[in-house]
């Protein structure tokens, strides 16, 4: 089943892309290019996040299958990727708001930060991909709905 993290892997990359090249759109004042790259990279995101969430949900996720005295440096990188997500993943969601209700001050008060937020979740989600399914065997996989259902 190591599809589906590698799908939705290759999504949050894509975002990423979409974003960057957005990102240079706007400061060669390639404003309507920009949009169509951001709303493209919000949607790659969206789909990363309906991969992630549905595997979540249905599959479960991976624990970490490589060595016990590397489990807590995992752990805590893990915590960390999962921080810079959330975060980038809520101010991605303002940052397409207010582009696209033309609060632009705002837009761009924020946009450095969503940016570099948004890059290190990518760079740390395809981080933590090589050590789940690269460097390491993937380790037991459990789904929520059997969790639940076992609890």
């Amino acid at each position: 089943m190591h599809i589906l993290p590698t799908l939705s892997t290759l999504f949050i990359v894509i975002s990423a892309i979409f974003m960057a090249i957005g990102i240079a759109k706007v400061k060669n004042g390639q404003v309507e290019t920009h949009r169509k790259m951001m709303m493209l990279a919000a949607l790659s995101a969206l789909i990363f996040f309906v991969i992630y969430a549905s595997r979540t949900v249905f599959i479960g996720n991976t624990a970490f299958g490589g060595p016990d005295a590397l489990v807590p440096y995992y752990t805590v990188f893990l915590i960390f990727h999962i921080i810079l997500a959330t975060t980038g993943g809520i101010l991605g969601g303002v940052q397409v708001y207010l582009g696209l209700k033309e609060k632009l001050a705002r837009h761009r008060k924020i946009a450095p930060w969503a940016s570099t937020i948004w890059f290190a979740t990518a760079i740390t989600g395809v981080m933590v991909y090589v050590l789940l399914y690269v460097l390491y065997p993937g380790g037991e996989t459990t789904s929520l709905i059997k969790a639940i259902l076992q609890g």
